[in-house]
């Protein structure tokens, strides 16, 4: 079967995609950047570059599709052009004409949860795109009602994940007692695929949650749990929550809201007490637990590259040249992958600070560490290969981009030990930060690393340890943010799904 996805790179449609192509069919993926977007897949998605937002970005996309699953959508407004009218309302009815031409037997339009009471002009435009689905999709149309989906950088349960690291202090709105059943994205993302492949139901409309109702003070009661953290709760009135919370923004966390988003939080996100929960009674799908899916949440947040990050990029530069080691290079190499927390100064640089967090430099690795000021910050090793380690940060450090370490074997016997950083402030914020103490820090804790290599190596170093600091510009720059993407791209299409490929989840 070959599917039409929309919002097929956000953190829903990726999941559905993943999924539909380990059932073995193929997908097409309409989006702006469809070109770039597809090729994080090896192969089986088919890119179709355009958007729901006009007639003509629609026209011919589901040509050839048996199927449509429409995800695109947004949660907040950017006027005059993003509104949830021209995007949520026409963006849909556009699509469901095309289906309707096309001839596709299989519409299916992922709304939200509460979209039917919900008071908020996302919720109304939901419900507004449902009729449309109703009376111009084709037939054998469904709709799909999630609740609050979380996974790697959702903008809730991420965002409560970032504030428990890096706060003393975390602000909830009122009490932090506004109930809510969060579902785990890849779980949802299978009950889509199953929706698309199934006859029935159809022209209807379901309710997809996932199996635990809680609060968000409970949640952060769980991550505080995971991380080892403990934060004070402050809590925002309403009114107040609507402007923004202050308090995170001022540490560089953008948690600032809509009026509806708030509205749609207090107004409760639950699958009515009586009604069905499709997710298991309709699809058959085993969801994670919420303690399961906080769990892996902890330890896969996303990337931030060096092109997310703000002012001019900076690559570092801090090595030795180590004469007279005892130690041949790989066995350096080995000494660093195995022991990088006792190499790092413990008052500056903490690695594994988390229950049950790595300390070892092994490949897919997610290394959380504490740092003065700044709460705990992760990275990922990313690639290890010729005597060199990548790694990349992610969301919530205060860098964007980079760091290398580099083992290299020189004429007359001496073992070059090199770490290279290219990374830019992940915001304002980190880039006032890094022009006073954050710059100090970072510049001891790479000395401290080279100096302790040396004294591991039982030789010495020629020069001391030597330091260099280049601000890139133009295509230097480039180069770097292009290798940066590469590498990363390199490995989501080795961990993704191909058509029929084995299927990672755990349902039944």
């Amino acid at each position: 079967m070959k599917v039409l996805v929309t919002g097929g790179t956000g953190l829903v449609g990726k999941a559905a995609v993943d999924r539909l192509l380990e059932a073995g069919h193929t997908v097409r993926l309409l989006s702006r950047h469809a070109d770039d977007d597809a090729r994080q897949w090896p192969r089986g998605v088919e890119p179709h570059s355009g958007d729901v937002g006009t007639e003509a970005a629609v026209a011919g996309a589901a040509e050839g599709c048996d199927a449509v699953l429409h995800v695109a959508g947004i949660v907040a407004e950017r006027p005059p052009d993003v509104t949830f009218q021209t995007v949520n309302v026409e963006g849909t009815r556009r699509l469901a004409r095309e289906a309707k031409r096309a001839g596709v037997r299989r519409f299916v339009y992922v709304s939200s949860l509460g979209a039917e009471r919900g008071q908020s002009d996302y919720h109304r435009s939901k419900l507004e795109a449902e009729h449309v689905v109703r009376d111009e999709a084709p037939a054998g149309w469904l709709v799909v009602r999630p609740g609050n989906v979380y996974g790697p950088g959702d903008e809730v349960v991420s965002l409560l994940l970032k504030m428990v690291r890096a706060l003393p202090v975390v602000p909830v709105i009122g009490r932090g007692d506004q109930p809510f059943q969060p579902v785990w994205h890849e779980d949802l993302g299978l009950a889509l695929a199953r929706a698309i492949e199934r006859e029935q139901p159809r022209e209807t409309v379901l309710e997809i949650a996932g199996p635990d109702i809680t609060t968000t003070s409970e949640v952060i009661d769980l991550l505080e749990k995971l991380t080892g953290k403990n934060a004070i709760r402050l809590p925002i009135p309403e009114a107040l929550a609507k402007l923004g919370t202050g308090v995170a923004e001022a540490v560089g966390l953008d948690v600032r809201v809509t009026d509806d988003q708030i509205t749609m939080l207090t107004e409760g996100n639950v699958i009515a007490s009586g009604g069905t929960n499709a997710l298991t009674e309709v699809f058959g799908v085993t969801p994670l637990t919420l303690g399961e899916g906080l769990g892996r949440l902890v330890d896969t947040m996303p990337e931030r590259l060096p092109t997310e990050g703000t002012g001019a990029l900076e690559r570092q530069r801090y090595w030795a040249d180590i004469r007279g080691s005892r130690k041949s290079a790989e066995e350096l190499f080995h000494l660093l992958r195995g022991s990088f927390n006792e190499l790092t100064p413990d008052a500056l640089l903490q690695v594994g600070v988390e229950p049950g967090s790595h300390a070892e430099m092994k490949e897919g690795n997610t290394l959380t560490m504490a740092l003065p000021l700044r709460g705990n910050i992760q990275v990922r090793v990313l690639d290890i290969s010729d005597l060199a380690i990548t790694c990349i940060t992610l969301q919530g450090h205060p860098l964007s981009g980079a760091i290398r370490f580099v083992f290299e074997e020189r004429p007359g016997g001496i073992i070059r030990f090199e770490v290279r950083s290219f990374t830019r402030p992940s915001d304002l914020v980190d880039l006032i930060g890094m022009r006073t103490f954050g710059k100090v820090a970072q510049k001891t804790t790479w000395r401290s690393l080279v100096g302790a290599i040396v004294e591991r190596s039982g030789g010495q170093g020629v020069d001391g340890v030597q330091e260099e600091e280049t601000r890139l510009h133009g295509q230097d720059a480039e180069d770097v943010e292009n290798w940066v993407e590469e590498l990363v791209l390199r490995k989501k299409r080795e961990q993704a799904p191909t058509p029929g490929g084995a299927a990672r989840d755990k349902a039944a």
